[in-house]
């Protein structure tokens, strides 16, 4: 029996536009592709130059102690879900 020991793990990825204009605000999307890839660097679809989006995760470490992280109160790029990535 033959067991594959790296399958391929899909994530979805959050990337933004990269404004290339001053005023331009960045748009977001996410995107599904496998940990193993490297990170776009362009718009799969119109090309513009973008950047992967690094989220926070769910908590901090704090001298031994797990607190909880502040969810951010604005509207982010992706639509104020707290996500962070502003």
């Amino acid at each position: 029996m033959l067991i594959n020991r790296h399958p391929t793990q899909m994530t979805t990825y959050v990337y933004q536009t990269i404004p290339q204009v001053p005023g331009e605000d960045p748009r977001c999307f996410e995107i599904k592709q496998s940990m193993h890839d490297q990170p776009l660097t362009t718009h799969p679809e119109t090309g513009e130059p973008i950047r992967r989006v690094i989220l926070g995760g769910f908590g901090i470490l704090n001298g031994g102690k797990a607190t909880q992280r502040p969810v951010p109160s604005g509207r982010g790029c992706c639509g104020g879900s707290g996500c962070g990535c502003h």
